[in-house]
């Protein structure tokens, strides 16, 4: 099946200056994709493309079959957008505002007062649909921000830093607004804030010096980055004994202890890649006479895999 969203070779160009080159990348339907990249690595250049704010200079983007060049009025009727700076207009009211929005996307008017109150309830603003916009909280202006991006029931929402500047409360409400979101529409969420990916994306896309240096699961991408298993056992028992029995496992690269705790340490085990040791740990500990306290499989944090990716030269992803 082809993907909601299909990029292809896309590369633009500033001048003489290449903003991205040769990006490709595949989104499928119901998919939430993370797409991270730090400052001038070319997330906004993509982001303003597949909207179809911005031509390429060469390549290819489609959004539910529609090209962004050739049939651009076709391909953002299937797209919602939630801009970093949310383009609101304070003086109206929520309900106003979703109306007007509606109207210039070219919504009938029965649709309108259907949709308006469909997604003010989703978007939990029922108690503030006659409220103006400008006395509302960023939070909720956010809120609003979202609400008329999935107005006209887009196939596609690209959400560019939803959560950026609002409160820890609203931060929680937001994301699990997006997870509410996901299961009728395609994301594309673009932050700075990587647990946020974590927490809500199935897959991600590292974008570095304008092209895609990673695409993968993060468990995956942290598999295939750090390339040995790693396994965490909270041992209690003599330090240097539990150390060398456990050094003596076929397929164990290193131990190290990580704590050095009379009652009980942190051994840090780093195995050949795609080895499950944990039967085989407790297995040793347990016949030892030693307790094992925990016992654990530790993979990189997309942190981790973020700062490998973009910091260091020569990376085989």
């Amino acid at each position: 099946m082809a993907g909601m969203v299909e990029v292809t070779n896309l590369t633009k160009y500033y001048g003489k200056f290449p903003a991205i080159e040769d990006v490709s990348f595949e989104v499928k339907r119901g998919e939430i994709v993370g797409f991270l990249g730090p400052n001038g690595a070319g997330k906004t250049t993509t982001m303003r493309i597949i909207t179809g704010f911005l031509p390429p200079t060469s390549g290819t983007a489609s959004v539910a079959g529609y090209d962004l060049v050739d049939k651009s009025r076709e391909a953002r009727a299937h797209i919602g957008y939630l801009p970093e700076t949310v383009p609101l207009y304070t003086d109206m009211t929520v309900e106003s505002y979703l109306g007007f929005m509606g109207t210039i996307r070219g919504m009938d008017s029965k649709r309108i007062k259907v949709r308006t109150g469909e997604v003010i309830d989703a978007c939990r603003l029922g108690d503030y649909r006659r409220s103006h916009i400008g006395k509302l909280s960023k939070g909720f202006r956010q809120r609003v921000g979202i609400a008329q991006a999935v107005l006209h029931e887009p196939d596609v929402l690209i959400l560019d830093e939803p959560t950026i500047g609002i409160d820890p409360i609203q931060v929680v409400e937001t994301r699990q607004l997006i997870k509410d979101l996901s299961g009728s529409h395609t994301v594309i969420l673009s932050t700075h804030i990587l647990p946020e990916v974590s927490m809500l994306c199935n897959r991600v896309l590292i974008i570095h010096e304008g092209s895609i240096v990673a695409e993968d699961t993060p468990r995956d991408l942290a598999n295939k980055l750090q390339g040995v298993e790693r396994l965490e056992a909270e041992v209690q028992g003599p330090p240097a004994e539990v150390a060398e029995a456990l050094g003596k496992i076929r397929g164990v690269r290193e131990v190290d202890i990580a704590t050095d705790n009379p009652n009980h340490n942190i051994f840090k085990i780093q195995a050949r890649r795609g080895l499950d040791l944990r039967p085989t740990v407790s297995r040793i500990v347990v016949n030892n006479g030693w307790s094992l306290l925990n016992l654990q499989l530790v993979s990189m944090s997309l942190e981790e895999i973020f700062l490998k990716l973009t910091t260091e030269e020569d990376v085989d992803a």
